[in-house]
């Protein structure tokens, strides 16, 4: 049987753009799916959501933006016109390839054509390049790719380099096509996906295997699930009213959050991202292998860099440890890490996540002997999860977590049974500069640079930037007031006199090299306009610096 054409996926890219209705996203996949040889299903669901391997899979193409456009220069030759106009009308690096494609191409698609199987294992093999000569290796590969496309198939493999599909296909449209195609249920399609965590494997055991293949789906060792998230409360009174009072607090940890699986004496870990991280951090290893009592587990928690006297340290200190890759051992002693768990998947032969919070935690508990546990606290009153709250504040944490405790845990999904209440900070700051969007936001100037007046030089440095918190009409009126007050442009970059005043929310100030400040805001968003302030009633450079100081009454601080 011959390999079915990649211009057949760019073409269902295509369709799946032209509308927005997810019934109608959901029968377009389907009846794609079920044209497909077997072989063929698992990449063709990849590549479709821009996703060329499972999220737990370690490998990426890690191809430059540069290395790209470097072999589409070489195949076009568009006058300085079209470079504008192609700057002017495509929302997306892969939309602008297919139009230079299209209009100012050297040279005619070269045999043989592109198919599906094709082109993602050509995508395998540049994953897989490593080592002396692995850039040129890669360019080859993406230049043969790239000389075989039509103007089309061009604009899609750009699209998935980039994993910037664009066409309203997310995971759970994906899953209700995959569902539709196979004929079952799409709680089950969703089940497995969570358990598995790779929508192309999902795809071809519905469509293979049916309900019964689906329904087989269990947690996997050594595979990690993606991790279940919470929602945002502003008050405690909101957990309370929601879960009735049968709540649990714990500590919210400013850390970097790990899934652990241990089978025997072999311990992996694995980030937030699904990244494997057991390298950089060997003395959580040794840490589980120590103490933690059940042969087979899958646990969860937050690994926290901590200083001498076992003080949290900001949150930048502990990424040193989770990027270094050399001299792990110097850096475990120079950044020392705590581990604190608050959750238990699977342990020994028991698949946790369907059972209630309560009975998961008791297992945690009873698996670590009570040892390496969050804070946590079932208060009976609002006064005392709001005193909770406050300990672990002044603890050195960012807030509180409360779990529902009769609520199972639903791997990659925001729920309603997790909510976070955060130690927030406001400050009145001023927007000096902003950079103009792109895909939905493209046409507005939409990430703003945030800057504190300099009280001694009146200048205003920047110390962060967002583009959370506006509406799209706020997005709109912004960038026509921004245009109005417009000095200069540097690239995408908008400069403008600082005269827009915004009260913007963060949760801590960090040391920055980024910024001549010196600082930068963490989880920065603008919660309104103050219209009623002038730049001169911002906040001011050594303000700023005198609320970081302040942080460090209950955090550690490296020396």
């Amino acid at each position: 049987m011959s390999e079915t054409p990649f211009v057949m996926l760019a073409h269902l890219g295509e369709q799946l753009e032209g509308t927005t209705k997810r019934t109608e996203l959901a029968a377009l996949l389907a009846a794609f799916l079920r044209q497909l040889p077997p072989e063929e299903i698992p990449p063709a669901v990849r590549l479709t959501i821009g996703q060329v391997f499972p999220e737990w899979d370690g490998r990426a193409l890690n191809v430059s933006g540069k290395a790209v456009w470097g072999v589409i220069d070489e195949l076009t030759d568009p006058p300085d016109a079209l470079r504008r106009e192609v700057s002017a009308q495509a929302v997306d690096p892969g939309q602008a390839a297919g139009m230079l494609f299209e209009k100012a191409r050297r040279d005619p698609p070269g045999p043989p054509p592109l198919t599906i199987v094709g082109v993602y294992h050509s995508f395998e093999a540049i994953a897989e390049s490593s080592g002396r000569g692995s850039r040129a290796r890669k360019e080859a590969l993406l230049r043969e790719l790239f000389v075989r496309a039509t103007p089309t198939e061009a604009k899609y493999l750009v699209k998935v380099i980039n994993q910037e599909m664009r066409h309203g296909v997310n995971e759970g449209i994906m899953l209700d096509g995959i569902a539709k195609a196979g004929k079952v249920k799409t709680r089950a399609v969703r089940r497995a996906n969570q358990l598995w965590g790779d929508l192309g494997e999902v795809a071809l055991v519905t469509l293979t295997e049916g309900q019964a293949g689906l329904e087989r789906a269990t947690l996997r060792l050594f595979r990690p699930i993606k991790p279940m998230l919470a929602q945002t409360a502003e008050e405690h009174a909101e957990a309370f009213e929601r879960y009735g009072g049968q709540i649990a607090l714990e500590y919210k940890l400013d850390g970097a959050r790990v899934q652990i699986h241990r089978q025997d004496d072999h311990v992996r870990i694995y980030s937030r991202t699904l990244s494997d991280v057991t390298a950089s951090l060997p003395d959580v290893v040794a840490e589980v292998k120590d103490k933690l009592s059940a042969r087979e587990a899958i646990v969860e928690g937050e690994a926290v860099a901590v200083d001498a006297q076992g003080r949290p340290l900001p949150f930048q200190h502990l990424m040193r440890r989770f990027r270094r890759v050399h001299d792990v051992a110097a850096t475990v002693l120079e950044i020392p890490v705590q581990l604190h768990l608050f959750d238990a998947l699977y342990v020994d032969g028991r698949l946790l996540i369907d059972a209630p919070n309560t009975e998961r935690w008791a297992a945690l508990e009873g698996a670590m002997g009570g040892q390496c546990l969050v804070r946590r606290s079932r208060p009976a009153t609002i006064e005392e999860a709001e005193a909770f709250a406050e300990r672990a504040y002044r603890d050195g944490h960012e807030g509180v977590m409360a779990k529902e405790l009769d609520s199972a845990y639903t791997p990659g999904m925001r729920g309603k049974s997790w909510l976070k209440l955060k130690h927030v900070i406001s400050l009145d700051l001023v927007i000096v500069a902003a950079d103009w969007g792109y895909g939905r936001r493209h046409g507005w100037l939409s990430n703003y640079h945030l800057a504190a007046r300099d009280g001694d030089t009146g200048e205003y440095p920047v110390v962060g930037k967002t583009f959370k918190g506006l509406t799209d009409a706020e997005f709109i009126e912004m960038t026509q007031t921004l245009l109005a007050l417009e000095r200069s442009r540097q690239g995408s970059t908008v400069h403008v006199r600082p005269q827009v005043v915004v009260e913007v929310l963060f949760n801590e100030i960090q040391e920055s090299s980024q910024y001549k400040s010196g600082l930068a805001l963490r989880f920065a968003r603008i919660a309104r306009v103050r219209e009623d302030k002038a730049p001169a009633d911002a906040e001011t450079l050594q303000g700023l610096r005198q609320l970081y100081d302040q942080q460090f009454r209950y955090k550690g601080q490296r020396i």
